[in-house]
């Protein structure tokens, strides 16, 4: 069954949330008050509307009430953010998740009842110091305070053991729930590079330099675990 989303301002977030979920094969109504970004996506989405999305009227006009969930990305504009998700609340739609861009904004939209907030430019610097402060981590996910999923490159220290061998977990204290492999492939006649993933390895796979660990744990034991693979090189 498709879902039904509305997106509410068409930045470059916004922009990218409409046509990923267009791409997948969702429904998406697409809100701006400026006419070009309207325009902009008007091909792709399901509807395009350009209207003032805190006015109700103008929400109920476009059907707005009968979306699954709402997407509000005016991050920027918190007073307009706070008096959409208002009423959207008000009109009875029961998922919400909405940008923010400073904490207090996504406080108040919390207590006005939205199931999300998203914070786009701080997890991109959070990232961004990550991978800056640890060369090898390729990517940074955080899971809840203190827990995070990161990507690391096998450095060379680690190449050419196995997972069992890498005591990865028993002196880190952290789990590798997957590798990235770059693997070569024969198709329609030439050779083409591309990438496998193995979820839960086995302690017997061997892992080597250009792979990517995928790993789980305390941000505390990937800090101890990033010193030590740096004493070592």
């Amino acid at each position: 069954m498709k879902r039904f989303f509305a997106v509410i301002g068409l930045g470059r977030f916004g922009y990218s949330v409409a046509e990923t979920l267009i791409n997948k094969g969702c429904e998406v109504l697409a809100i701006d008050r400026d006419e070009e970004k309207i325009q902009a996506i008007s091909d792709i989405a399901t509807f395009a509307v350009q209207c003032d999305a805190t006015d109700e009227r103008a929400l109920k006009a476009v059907s707005a009430q009968n979306v699954d969930v709402a997407v509000v990305s005016i991050g920027e504009n918190i007073e307009a953010s706070i008096l959409i998700v208002q009423t959207l609340k008000e009109m009875g739609i029961e998922s919400i998740v909405a940008k923010a861009v400073a904490p207090i904004q996504g406080k108040i939209l919390k207590n006005l009842g939205v199931n999300e907030v998203i914070y786009p430019e701080r997890d991109t610097a959070i990232r961004l110091a990550h991978r800056l402060i640890s060369p090898n981590v390729l990517e940074y996910l955080e899971l809840a305070p203190g827990y995070s999923i990161e990507e690391v490159s096998v450095s060379d220290k680690l190449s050419g053991l196995s997972i069992g061998e890498s005591k990865i977990r028993q002196q880190h204290n952290l789990n590798i729930i997957g590798i990235k492999k770059q693997v070569t492939r024969m198709v329609k006649g030439r050779m083409m590079v591309g990438e496998s993933f193995n979820f839960t390895p086995s302690p017997d796979e061997i892992i080597e330099k250009g792979d990517v660990l995928v790993l789980i744990g305390r941000e505390e034991d990937f800090d101890k675990f990033s010193d030590a693979e740096d004493d070592k090189e």
